[in-house]
């Protein structure tokens, strides 16, 4: 979203609150000055969630157990 004037954030600002739920840093500026900053919670739940947001930072073990592995698993086989 970027730099917005306070006119624009009087103005809008259910739509800067939803850009921030989205994870997007607002600032606004008064004059071209930034003076303030509207940033997401990182401890807020229940908001929207970002598909993709931990892309690359996790991985996956080994693979699942089949359907023949985990009856031998509850069986004793």
């Amino acid at each position: 979203m970027g730099v917005v004037t306070v006119h624009e954030a009087k103005t809008h600002l259910s739509r800067l609150l939803v850009a921030a739920e989205l994870g997007e840093d607002v600032v606004i500026a008064r004059s071209g000055n930034p003076v303030a900053r509207i940033v997401p919670l990182s401890d807020q739940s229940g908001g929207r969630r970002r598909l993709g947001r931990l892309r690359g930072q996790a991985t996956i073990g080994d693979p699942p157990l089949g359907a023949d592995q985990i009856r031998q698993l509850f069986e004793g086989e």
